[in-house]
């Protein structure tokens, strides 16, 4: 490569990094935490507590897992409950997460653990709200293997 068009490569590089991300929501709170090894306890829940927001938007949320070969079954259910604080204002979702096809085909990526991503909701939220959610499944079996993490992530 000529030395010339050494800026002009790294002048397009950067541009199209930028423009990439530019295009994409902001992420203002993403925490994942780990189940215990010997299986995801349904009783046990996972607790995720925002920081207040920095401005007043429509905020995406999104639940994000973690799970091995040996999950069980082809779906996942959870009980996704937030309060909105200072309001107190407090929902409760059911989400119903697809992770196997009909087929029995992993629907996420990875190898030996596999990452999945399933919107939860959209919400108005003000500049200083923040937000408390509790997350646990709602599985017959009291005890679930596979499950390595769960999280929550919210952007704007």
């Amino acid at each position: 490569m000529a030395p010339n068009n050494k800026p002009r490569l790294l002048a397009f590089l950067l541009l199209a990094a930028w423009l990439l991300t530019a295009c994409q929501r902001s992420t203002v709170y993403f925490q994942c935490k780990d189940t215990a090894e010997g299986g995801w306890e349904k009783n046990d829940t996972l607790v995720f507590d925002t920081q207040p927001m920095s401005a007043d938007a429509t905020y995406q949320e999104e639940v994000a897992l973690r799970i091995s070969n040996n999950y069980p079954f082809m779906r996942l259910t959870l009980i996704v409950q937030q309060t909105v604080y200072p309001a107190g204002h407090t929902t409760t979702d059911t989400l119903d997460c697809h992770l196997y096809d009909d087929h029995g085909n992993v629907l996420g990526p990875g190898t030996g653990l596999h990452q999945f991503v399933f919107p939860l909701k959209t919400l108005p939220l003000h500049r200083s709200d923040s937000l408390h959610v509790t997350i646990h499944h709602d599985m017959k079996r009291e005890i679930l293997p596979g499950i390595s993490s769960v999280g929550i992530k919210v952007s704007r």
